[in-house]
């Protein structure tokens, strides 16, 4: 029995999972053709950006504290200190502020995607719109992918901004390291092509956090407990989806060999 029901639901969320991919592609051809809801855009948008940045930010500060004490005493240690602001920076810019600020905005938006467009489904809202003549991608997927699109980005390169801001009080303040050495230290180890990282990885996660939400939500049945576990199962499957898709793309934009650190590496 056990067996069976496990089997049940890994089917049902394989059939979900294939129905936010083909909802995806529906997405970019609206988007192409110009079918947006500027309004519904903008709601969205200040529901992703601005009430998702107080969070955003302090995660971002106590991820950046964390990592200096971490880093810190092993590279004084070693006679690296100086090193320290410029390992930092390039945790954060290619790793650690997309992918915690995606994280984040997994569970506070990709969450409330789901559980609200699960409602509307369950409450037989969608079927009200094809009654209106009104497509529910356009009136309520679009908008809220286009929002987690531009605002990621956004909230990605202030997340990083507060982390070495984070990094660099607790290096002064505990460590001893002067603020001009860890400074320098950002500046010599930090590539242009580094700081463009964060923001194109926030896009591509903002895009998988809102079309797995929505996907989600718009194919909840079984009432209001199917709505908690379509929530719950947004956010999980948007997590391990950021996770996959992150190796992917810190594939792409650094394999092969070469350093951040040594002048023309």
């Amino acid at each position: 029995m056990s067996d069976s029901s496990t089997l049940s639901g890994l089917n049902r969320w394989i059939e979900r999972l294939l129905a936010a991919i083909l909802l995806g592609g529906q997405v970019m051809v609206h988007v192409l053709a110009g079918k947006i809801h500027r309004r519904n855009t903008v709601e969205q948008m200040a529901l992703a950006g601005p009430a998702s940045l107080l969070i955003a930010l302090i995660t971002a500060a106590f991820v950046g504290m964390v990592f200096t004490i971490q880093v810190a005493r092993e590279f004084i240690t070693l006679g690296a200190g100086s090193a320290v602001g410029g390992v930092l920076a390039l945790a954060l810019c290619r790793e650690l502020a997309p992918v915690l600020t995606a994280v984040v905005l997994a569970g506070r938006v990709g969450s409330a995607f789901a559980a609200e467009l699960g409602t509307m489904q369950v409450t037989e809202q969608i079927d009200a719109l094809y009654v209106l003549k009104t497509d529910p991608i356009d009136y309520l997927v679009i908008p809220r992918v286009i929002a987690c699109c531009l605002m990621l980005p956004v909230l990605t390169v202030l997340s990083l901004l507060t982390g070495l801001l984070g990094g660099l009080l607790i290096a002064t303040n505990l460590y001893g390291i002067s603020q001009s050495v860890f400074l320098d230290s950002v500046q010599n180890f930090l590539g242009l092509w580094d700081l463009f990282s964060a923001p194109i990885k926030g896009f591509f996660f903002g895009a998988l956090i809102a079309v797995i939400g929505s996907s989600w939500g718009l194919t909840t049945t079984g009432g209001a407990k199917g709505v908690g576990q379509s929530t719950t199962t947004a956010v999980v499957t948007s997590l391990l989806a950021i996770f996959i898709s992150n190796f992917f793309l810190s594939w792409l934009m650094f394999q092969g060999t070469g350093s951040a650190v040594l002048p023309g590496g």
